[in-house]
C-alpha cells in the first residue's frame, strides 16, 4: 500500500496505518501464511482515511471466521474476550487464578497476607510447591490504558513489606504485577531494575510469562470468548461466577442449565464451541 492512511484509535487519537500489528495478530492466531497475506491485501484495498481500529478488527475477524478454522478465529479475538471480563476487576482475578491452575499451581484469590508493617490483600496467590507467586492485577476495559510507574512503585513497596514479614519462607518469591493491557515505558524500566515481575498482553515479548502466551498454553479460556452467548448473557454469567469455559462444562452443564441464566439451546451451542476451540471434556 503506497498511500498513507490515517486511522482512529480507541482513545480518539489518529495514527498512520501500519499493517505490522495486524500481521502479528493474524500470525499468532495460527492462520496460514497465505491466509494472513490474503487478509492483509484485502484490508489494504478496503481501508480508507478515518476508519477505526474497531473496523479493522471486525473486518479481519469476519475474514478469519469465513476462511480459517474456529481455533484461529478464537485466538485472534482472545485479547478482546479478556478485555470483556469487566467492568470490575474481580472476574479478571478469577480468570488469572484459573490460568495459573492450568499451569499446575494451587491458587487463592483476595487473600489477606501479613507484612512486616501492615496486612495486604493480595489479588492472586499461586503456589506450585517451589515458586510462590503473589500477584497484583490491574484490569482495564480499554486497550489503550496503561499500568504506569506509580502503580509499579506501590506494588513493589507492598511486596517488599510482605517479604520482610516472612510470608515467602523457603519458597522462591515471585511478586507479580499483571495487566491485560500494557505498561508505560517508565513502569517497565523501574520493574526491570527493581526485580518486580511484570506481565502484560505482549510483555515480555517471549513467553511463558506474557499474558497472551500464558493463557494460550494453559488452555483456560474466558466465557466471553463464546459466541453462543450474547453480551448480556456473558455479563449475567460473569456475575454468577461462570468465568471460564470449564465453568460452563462443570457437572456436564447441568449446573448452568438449572441456574436458568441461559437457554438450553445456547448451552448446547456453547458446548459445541468449547469442544472445537478448547477440546475440554465434560466433568
Amino acid at each position: 500500500m503506497s498511500r498513507v492512511i490515517y486511522i482512529k484509535k480507541r482513545d480518539g487519537t489518529t495514527e498512520a496505518f501500519n499493517n505490522k500489528k495486524l500481521r502479528e495478530s493474524l500470525r499468532r492466531s495460527g492462520a496460514s501464511p497465505k491466509l494472513v497475506s490474503d487478509i492483509l491485501e484485502h484490508i489494504d484495498n478496503e481501508i480508507q482515511d478515518g476508519v477505526s481500529t474497531d473496523w479493522i478488527y471486525r473486518h479481519a475477524f469476519q475474514l478469519l471466521n469465513r476462511y480459517a478454522d474456529k481455533k484461529a478465529t478464537y485466538r485472534y479475538s482472545l485479547r478482546r474476550a479478556v478485555g470483556e471480563l469487566g467492568p470490575s476487576g474481580f472476574p479478571f482475578e478469577r480468570f488469572v487464578a484459573e490460568v495459573f491452575k492450568g499451569h499446575g499451581y494451587k491458587t487463592e484469590v483476595g487473600k489477606n497476607v501479613k507484612g512486616a508493617c501492615v496486612s495486604h490483600e493480595v489479588d492472586v496467590i499461586a503456589d506450585n510447591g517451589k515458586d510462590l507467586v503473589t500477584a497484583e492485577l490491574k484490569f482495564h476495559n480499554q486497550p489503550f490504558m496503561t499500568a504506569d510507574l506509580k502503580t509499579a512503585l506501590y506494588v513493589h513497596a507492598r511486596f517488599e513489606d510482605i517479604k520482610k514479614g516472612g510470608y515467602y519462607k523457603e519458597r522462591n518469591p515471585m511478586p507479580f504485577l499483571i495487566t491485560n493491557t500494557k505498561f508505560s515505558s517508565s513502569a517497565v524500566q523501574f520493574a526491570t531494575c527493581a526485580g518486580l515481575n511484570i506481565m502484560s498482553w505482549d510483555f515480555p515479548k517471549k513467553g511463558p510469562w506474557n499474558l497472551h502466551d500464558f493463557i494460550q498454553s494453559s488452555k483456560i479460556h474466558p466465557v466471553t470468548a463464546l459466541t453462543a452467548f450474547s453480551k448480556k448473557d456473558q455479563q449475567a454469567l460473569l456475575d454468577a461466577g461462570y468465568i471460564t469455559c470449564r465453568d460452563i462444562k462443570r457437572n456436564k452443564g447441568r449446573d448452568l442449565e438449572e441456574s436458568g441464566l441461559v437457554s438450553r439451546d445456547k448451552i448446547i451451542k456453547a458446548f459445541e464451541e468449547i469442544d472445537t476451540i478448547c477440546g475440554i471434556a465434560p466433568k
